[in-house]
């Protein structure tokens, strides 16, 4: 009985050898693969608008904070106005004054000098109608030569007082040079008190647009100047991810390329991103390239200057043949291979592999669908006799594979 029972363990091993150890295997699959590159960065606006002041001043007031969203048109920042003030109300009064030398030119010097030109046009008939009764006398010889050269010379005052009446009548209408010049002196008034408004105005700085104050580098009390940045504002609507990726991947990257990007903040939280701009230059000193995507749509509690993370979506394959990347050997090199099983042993092939995603990768040309190979991981080399077990849950996973192409 107990040679018997050593017979029998005795085949028992022997078939055991022959068959081979059982062994986990990996099954390849058709699925969709996406290959992605995957940068960090942040949250930028296109745009952003430096502040100043247009004038040198004392800061009287600043009714914004840093951080504060505010609309076109708020105010800023306040200097101190009181001499641009009174500079205008100066140039407001002298605009007042012009207007009214106008009023008193057009409601009592021109009705005056139309009355004043009607008198001296009845005083000049009269004086001629005299002359002429005088000539009539003289020539009957009832006057004499005295009397008729004083009728003539009160005609002629008479005529030239009219001359001169009917020129100050002349200046005085709407075409007449007088009333051209009180119009300009309208004018004048009225553009220097504009000027002197809009500079007071210039003392309160206003938001050009809706946006966040990002920067404020002024306080109350402090002195002025053009030129100096006072505060920076990030224009409300677009904004951008500037991100920094590495150099090797820029042969994958292509305008218009979509990307899912998430803030750090609000990791869980991921919104559609686009590439809309590749830096033609390298970054010597880290060997980076930087390029920026538009947001169409951002999320409510994306801000400036937000840490995120970007996922640019650089290739796809629908229903490509993928193989566990833990399954191949020599993954980086040129030649790249794998631990087939075929017929119950273990056959080394060759593959040439395309795209790498999430784990996974693309055979081009190989093996098959539903080909089985062991893990890398395997003790078991060329031509080993084995025993496949059931598929690897890791390759039987039916979710699509995820974005890994290196930063």
């Amino acid at each position: 009985m107990a040679v018997v029972l050593v017979l029998a363990a005795g085949t028992t091993a022997g078939w055991r050898w022959w068959v081979g150890p059982i062994a986990e295997v990996l099954a390849v699959q058709r699925r969709d693969a996406v290959q992605t590159v995957v940068a960090s960065g942040h949250v930028e606006s296109p745009n952003r608008v430096d502040i100043g002041a247009a004038l040198t001043g004392t800061v009287q007031q600043v009714p914004v904070v840093e951080g504060q969203a505010v609309k076109a048109g708020d105010v800023l920042l306040r200097l101190d106005s009181a001499e641009l003030r009174a500079t205008a109300q100066a140039a407001q009064l002298a605009l007042q004054q012009a207007q009214g030398r106008l009023r008193q030119l057009q409601e009592v010097q021109r009705p005056v000098a139309e009355q004043a030109l009607r008198q001296a046009e009845a005083t000049r008939d009269n004086a001629l109608a005299q002359l002429r009764r005088q000539q009539d006398l003289a020539r009957q010889g009832f006057i004499g030569e005295a009397a008729l050269e004083d009728a003539r010379k009160t005609a002629a005052l008479a005529q030239a007082q009219a001359r001169s009446a009917q020129t100050q009548w002349a200046s005085l209408r709407s075409d007449g040079a007088d009333f051209a010049l009180a119009q300009a002196a309208v004018a004048q008034a009225r553009a220097a008190a504009d000027a002197a408004l809009a500079k007071a105005d210039t003392s309160t700085v206003r938001a050009p647009v809706a946006g966040t104050l990002i920067g404020r580098n002024v306080e109350v009390g402090d002195v002025v100047q053009p030129g100096k940045v006072l505060m920076t504002l990030s224009p409300a609507g677009a904004l951008q991810l500037v991100v920094d990726i590495d150099e090797k991947n820029l042969q994958l990257l292509a305008l218009g390329q979509r990307a899912l990007a998430s803030a750090d903040a609000f990791a869980q939280q991921r919104f559609e991103a686009v590439l809309a701009y590749i830096n033609p230059g390298v970054n010597a000193a880290t060997g980076a390239v930087q390029v920026k995507l538009d947001v169409p749509q951002p999320p409510p509690g994306l801000r400036q200057d937000m840490t995120v993370s970007v996922d640019i979506a650089v290739a796809h394959r629908a229903q490509a043949l993928l193989l566990p990347a833990t399954a191949v050997h020599d993954a980086d090199s040129a030649q790249p291979w794998v631990l087939q099983v075929e017929a119950g042993r273990a056959r080394r092939v060759a593959l040439h592999t395309g795209l790498r995603s999430g784990g996974w990768v693309q055979v081009v040309d190989g093996l098959h669908e539903g080909d089985l190979v062991l893990p890398a991981t395997s003790a078991l080399t060329d031509g080993a006799r084995l025993r496949a077990s059931a598929v690897s849950a890791a390759s039987a996973a039916p979710a699509t594979p995820a974005a890994s192409a290196a930063r």
